[in-house]
């Protein structure tokens, strides 16, 4: 049983054909399904979680309003995103262009693992002080390079459901996320570089 049948053994398709046949029962749980990751994806975009709560709210406003338009091409988690990512750029691009602090979780999956957690004081300490380092890179990541690497690597989505999702080639899916990751992982390293500089 895969994720999206999780919880109430209905499939997201039959959820879907349910909430087109004005089944609200059938749209709640489907909110209940995608909330968390939508806000969790939102928060990565816009770094403030009540701005977030916002952009999950009317995610799920317009996934609503739109239903009947749901034509099954894309996946649900790919419907959903892409409202997610059009209502978060327009937001970020409203708002000043400060350099403004995304909050991850400390043990999301980001830049291929960089971050774990092991139980060990010293190496989580150490963990904390890149997982900084990590949010500060993804801060500074364009509107184009930001929604590719969340939606690879935190969401798990496949190239080409992120490509439907952002309306962009797979071939743009890919160098982005090859772009995006290069800068995380360039300036994980100068933070490597530098603690090694202070021993």
């Amino acid at each position: 049983m895969t994720q999206h049948e999780a919880g109430n053994g209905l499939s997201d398709q039959l959820l879907i054909a349910r909430c087109q046949a004005d089944d609200l029962s059938a749209f709640d749980l489907l909110v209940d399904r995608y909330q968390a990751r939508v806000f969790g994806f939102a928060r990565r975009m816009v770094g403030d979680a009540q701005e977030a709560e916002d952009v999950a709210q009317e995610v799920f406003v317009r996934a609503f309003r739109n239903i009947r338009r749901y034509d099954g091409r894309a996946s649900v988690a790919g419907w959903l995103f892409k409202i997610a990512t059009n209502l978060c750029i327009d937001r970020r691009r409203r708002r000043s262009r400060r350099v403004v602090e995304v909050p991850l979780e400390p043990d999301a999956d980001i830049a291929h693992g960089l971050i774990a957690r092991s139980g060990d004081p010293q190496e989580e300490a150490v963990a904390k002080q890149m997982h900084e380092v990590v949010q500060s890179a993804l801060a500074t990541l364009s509107e184009r390079l930001r929604p590719v690497l969340l939606l690879h690597d935190v969401e798990g989505m496949s190239y080409e459901e992120i490509a439907n999702a952002l309306n962009i080639p797979v071939g743009t899916v890919k160098s982005r996320l090859f772009l995006a990751r290069e800068r995380l992982q360039s300036a994980l390293s100068a933070y490597l570089q530098a603690g090694e500089t202070d021993e």
